[in-house]
């Protein structure tokens, strides 16, 4: 029996048709894979680096939507809590869910689930809505993310040391996405660029 696809199914169950358990397991084991490699790319800062993590995170989400995104991203912080170095920093162990990223960390959580949620909806297929999608994301990476570093800083210097660095690399990171989801639609609907 051949899956339909309404508007609302996410990019890869274009992509890769099917269902089943099976493939929806080697999907979030890719999706973990993925977020395990984009932490690698990492520019050193303190007391957060400025890493690819978001990035991956939000290609996850959008790619899988919110229910196999949060999986995946729930696969990745449990290597780390077991011990593997894949975080930022190959940090390991628990002791990086106390540390000043844990509320980032803990942020991805929200940012797959939003993010993906909203690309359900149909989000990524517009420039526009895309952009919205990912911020709405990096919102949901930095109210947990903030608030837990102002345990460690302050709050008159969480702005300065948890949010402004990441500015500039979390605008280039949505453009790149509002520029890959509605193209990956448009080739795979065989349609033109919205907005």
């Amino acid at each position: 029996m051949e899956k339909s696809y309404s508007s609302t199914a996410v990019l890869i169950d274009r992509i890769v048709p099917g269902a089943g358990i099976l493939r929806d397991m080697l999907l979030m084991a890719g999706g973990t894979f993925l977020i395990v490699l984009c932490a690698r790319l990492e520019i050193p800062a303190y007391p957060v680096p400025i890493t690819g993590q978001t990035f991956g995170i939000f290609l996850i989400a959008a790619l899988l939507g919110s229910r196999r995104g949060v999986l995946s991203v729930l696969g990745y912080l449990s290597l780390g809590a077991m011990g593997l170095p894949v975080f930022a920093g190959c940090a390991t162990g628990l002791t990086a869910f106390a540390g000043p990223t844990a509320g980032y960390i803990v942020g991805f959580i929200f940012a797959a689930f939003t993010v993906g949620s909203l690309c359900e909806r149909g989000w990524d297929r517009s420039v526009s809505t895309t952009i919205l999608a990912m911020l709405a994301g990096s919102v949901a990476i930095y109210i947990p993310g903030a608030v837990w570093l102002s345990r460690f800083v302050g709050w008159d210097m969480v702005i300065d040391a948890g949010v402004l660095p990441f500015i500039i690399g979390d605008t280039a990171k949505i453009a790149a996405a509002a520029i890959l989801f509605p193209s990956a639609w448009r080739l795979v609907n065989g349609r033109r660029l919205e907005d």
